[in-house]
């Protein structure tokens, strides 16, 4: 079991920052890929940006690419999302999620964060 625990959303101006962290906790020597995912209201949950644990593989969804950077800190079993130019389409719930060594899900969700984007 991994259990994970987001912070640092919020609501801010079209055009702001914020970060994101998501500090994972359990069996996280089971961690292969984490990852930020974001639900609007009436969307389906989407994936916004991935990175294996090892680093070495990252990736965004375009809509995304150039404005936020997914990051790791494997001394604090913590990820991060920094975003940036935030815009009022990236109002969601932000979820950190993890997927295990010979698994294809991602099976260990967070509760969610909210960010909201003013225009």
């Amino acid at each position: 079991q991994v259990q994970l625990v987001e912070s640092g959303g919020g609501l801010v101006q079209a055009g702001g920052s914020l970060r994101l962290s998501c500090a994972a906790s359990g069996r996280t020597s089971s961690i292969y890929y984490m990852g930020w995912f974001r639900q609007a209201p009436g969307k389906e949950r989407m994936s916004v940006a991935v990175i294996s644990w090892g680093g070495s593989s990252i990736d965004y969804v375009d809509s995304v690419k150039g404005r936020f950077t997914i990051s790791r800190d494997k001394a604090k079993n913590t990820m991060y999302l920094f975003m940036n130019n935030l815009k009022p389409e990236d109002t969601a719930v932000y979820y950190c999620a993890v997927r295990g060594f010979g698994r294809r899900t991602y099976d260990y969700w967070g509760q969610g964060t909210q960010v909201t984007v003013s225009s």
